[in-house]
């Protein structure tokens, strides 16, 4: 079988070069999928290598099972014994195996941020801290920040710089949050997501007999996506390949974006240092894209500094300009781009799913459902509450992950009086005190209920305790989907979903009907070996957003272009082109945010097949303000050549031609007029001086001189005041008048 046939020359280079260390730089649609696919048949079909010797990490679940699948159809079954899978799902196997060596039983329960957050959320009441000081999304993020960087709770109470850093922060509790945090996860047997990483790293530390172990079983390690990769699961791949060598990283340092996550780039533009002898086979033919696109996507990227360089080409048509829609106001701007997706759907009889509308952030999407919603074109938001996070689905989760796991905290809270049998509050609190009080386990504490509770609570939670034993043994002895309708029937929550008529209810009821379903087909599943309830839980836990995504409505797509890295679409509209929107006025902070930025709109461009929408607003209704925008920085960086703008104009605009405009502004701003200049005066983009540091513009005068981060330096003409907004009147040396939000604006005042 001549797999390689339809490789082109780089492709098969990386797929033949399988000794030895390799990074393979894989341009936006180039074919990388395809390349890792093949590399792992071809170390299978033609270099005679035990499948269960390959170790393949991806970010999806969806993206394993798919590769796994191609791989099979080359050399069949055997590549089931791969092990591929995400870098959570993976390890979290490994730890099942070996949770004994950290004090773990192999049935410890995964807790998603919902648990964690609920954990913290009491933590915090405990301790009877603010709860607005203590949010516990901010508490969760910190630590999670600190598990991905390897810092345990232990060294981070020891840190003096970090003390320092939460002290500033208004949140000197943090550490000890972060203490009571890690110890009720290990009374409960339970491990958050970053545990799964962070507990790895632990295990290979300290028991070297384990980590010897899988670096011998895992001859050749691949990892996809390596420039999302963190501190923790660079140092994992690391030492996994350290015997053999045999180490294989795919990724763009274009697409990069996701350091809020705590990925590092440094990851992937350092590889060299680490790997002396590193292989490099560039894929830089885009099979994706048209012309236009991947011209514009270029000039985009070029602008960053920190690259690692190479040149995306490809041999597609020239396809269609790239269009600028120019929109007097959000509404208008939702309005336009669903008018053109309703015509050009119409007119080229394609699919709503062709269509995909990328924003910055989530609240950008409401202008276009309204607009959507009123043109009858059907879409979906991707991002919004999955399938698992409903109430009703994550109650009856939760009786099967207490049946398994009967230390854990979280589930118990959850279904104790769920439905209600007449256990209360205090009684709960009773018993998770107890527990802690007397350092024993909650299962023990129900087990002797009459020791540790009074009155008719003894025989409640006693009944309630009966029950959660009766469906252990259900558990031990019946597969997962047998055993979880057991547990929905007798546990009297389907009876509860059943009687609420209403169309809520009817819902809800066939939702826990539809996990049943799920269960069951897990359970069919030839490729799931284990069918126990334990193991079905693990994978549910372990489930990423795109892997929970399986509408198969045809609906145009809504998502932020976070979410949409990976993706592709024929046609994209890419919405919300305003400075401090895109880029975001958060990441303005350094050149290394800016450039994260310019990224994530390169990611945005290559999204597209054949054709790409950049549009903006000139106001915008933003934290409950009518605001003014000006057009975003990166709409400047886009080749004038690849642009037209769009000639459908909102009645508000003017009504000088956008041809026009575009031609005025190929030396100035794509789109828009030249900027009024003085005579003489040739307008460049303002180098900030190296002192810069925005001031308080609250006594900012007319007659003062300020310098603004794009503008340069300025003359305050005159200050205005509009209700609740204050707006500055400035004469900039090189940008002409100019009107300011001082909310907003970052002036730095020099006199």
């Amino acid at each position: 079988m001549d797999y390689l046939k339809g490789l082109n020359p780089p492709q098969r280079e990386a797929v033949e070069h399988t000794e030895g260390p390799l990074m393979i730089i894989a341009g936006a649609g180039s074919g990388k999928t395809r390349v890792l696919t093949y590399r792992v048949a071809h170390l299978i079909y033609q270099k005679g290598i035990d499948p269960f010797n390959i170790l393949s990490l991806t970010f999806t679940n969806k993206a394993a099972q798919e590769m796994k699948h191609r791989i099979e159809r080359i050399v069949g079954l055997e590549a089931r014994n791969t092990w591929m899978g995400t870098f959570h799902s993976t390890f979290a196997k490994i730890l099942r195996v070996e949770a004994d060596k950290l004090g773990y039983p192999s049935n410890f329960t995964i807790y998603d941020s919902d648990d964690s957050k609920s954990l913290i959320r009491t933590i915090v009441k405990e301790m009877k801290l603010d709860d607005k000081v203590y949010k516990q999304g901010t508490v969760l993020a910190r630590i999670s920040g600190a598990k991905n960087r390897l810092i345990s709770w232990e060294t981070y109470l020891q840190d003096p710089h970090i003390k320092a850093d939460d002290e500033t922060a208004m949140k000197p509790k943090m550490g000890e949050i972060y203490s009571t945090y890690q110890k009720r996860l290990f009374k409960a047997s339970a491990m958050d997501f970053d545990d799964l990483l962070f507990n790895t790293n632990v295990l290979f530390r300290d028991h070297l007999d384990v980590l010897n172990k899988y670096q011998q079983r895992f001859k050749y390690v691949m990892v996809d996506e390596f420039q999302d990769t963190n501190l923790s699961q660079y140092l994992i791949t690391k030492k996994l390949a350290a015997v053999h060598q045999n180490i294989c990283v795919v990724g763009d340092d274009a697409q990069s974006i996701y350091a809020f996550r705590g990925a590092d780039i440094q990851n992937i533009l350092n590889f060299e240092k680490d790997y002396p002898d590193l292989h490099v086979v560039k894929l830089e033919q885009n099979y994706r894209s048209t012309k236009n696109i991947v011209q514009a996507a270029n000039s985009i990227i070029a602008k960053n500094k920190a690259q690692l360089k190479k040149d995306v080409w490809t041999q597609n048509d020239d396809g269609d300009a790239i269009e600028l829609i120019k929109a007097s106001s959000d509404n208008e701007e939702g309005r336009i781009v669903a008018t053109t997706i309703f015509e050009e759907k119409n007119n080229k009889k394609l699919l709503n799913s062709d269509f995909a509308v990328l924003y910055r952030t989530n609240s950008q999407s409401r202008s276009i459902e309204e607009a959507l919603r009123k043109m009858n074109v059907t879409y979906k938001i991707v991002g919004g509450l999955s399938f698992y996070q409903r109430k009703e689905i994550k109650d009856l989760m939760a009786y099967m992950r207490l049946v398994v796991n009967p230390n854990d905290e979280e589930a118990f809270k959850r279904i104790i009086n769920f439905p209600k049998r007449g256990i209360g509050d205090t009684t709960v609190e009773k018993i998770l005190v107890a527990a802690y009080e007397h350092d024993i386990e909650i299962q023990e504490v129900l087990n002797n209920a009459s020791s540790f509770l009074t009155g008719r609570a003894v025989s409640t939670v006693e009944d309630f305790n009966t029950m959660i034993r009766s469906f252990r043994m259900e558990v031990e002895r019946k597969d997962a989907y047998d055993a979880s309708t057991f547990i929905a029937k007798q546990s009297g929550l389907l009876r509860e979903l059943y009687q609420d008529k209403t169309i809520e209810g009817l819902n809800r009821y066939e939702n826990v009907q539809e996990l049943l379903n799920a269960i069951k087909e897990y359970v069919d599943n030839p490729e799931n070996e284990d069918k126990s309830l334990g193991s079905f839980l693990q994978e549910i836990a372990l489930l990423t957003d795109n892997d929970r995504d399986k509408d198969t409505t045809d609906a145009v797509t809504l998502m932020t272009i976070h979410s949409s890295k990976g993706l592709e679409f024929r046609y994209v509209f890419v919405v919300g082109m305003e400075e401090d929107l895109f880029p975001s006025q958060m990441m303005m902070q350094s050149r290394e945010d800016l450039e994260e930025e310019r990224r994530l709109f390169y990611v945005a461009c290559t999204r597209a097949m054949d054709k790409l929408y950049l549009s903006y607003a000139l106001t915008r209704y933003r934290y409950g303000r009518l605001l003014n925008c000006e057009p975003s920085r990166f709409l400047e960086e886009v080749d004038p050549a690849c642009i037209k703008v769009n000639k459908r104009m909102g009645s508000s605009l003017p009504s000088s031609s956008f041809a026009q405009e575009l031609r005025e502004g190929r030396n100035g701003f794509i789109g828009l007029k030249k900027p009024a200049v003085r005579p003489g005066v040739t307008a460049k983009v303002h180098t900030p001086s190296p002192d810069f540091k925005p001031s308080n513009t609250n006594h900012l005068q007319a007659g003062m001189k300020v310098e603004h981060q794009k503008f340069g330096y300025g003359l305050v003409e005159k200050i205005e005041i509009e209700g609740a907004n204050k707006k500055a009147v400035i004469q900039f040396d090189n940008f002409g008048e100019k009107t300011l939000l001082l909310s907003f604006a970052k002036l730095h005042i020099i006199g």
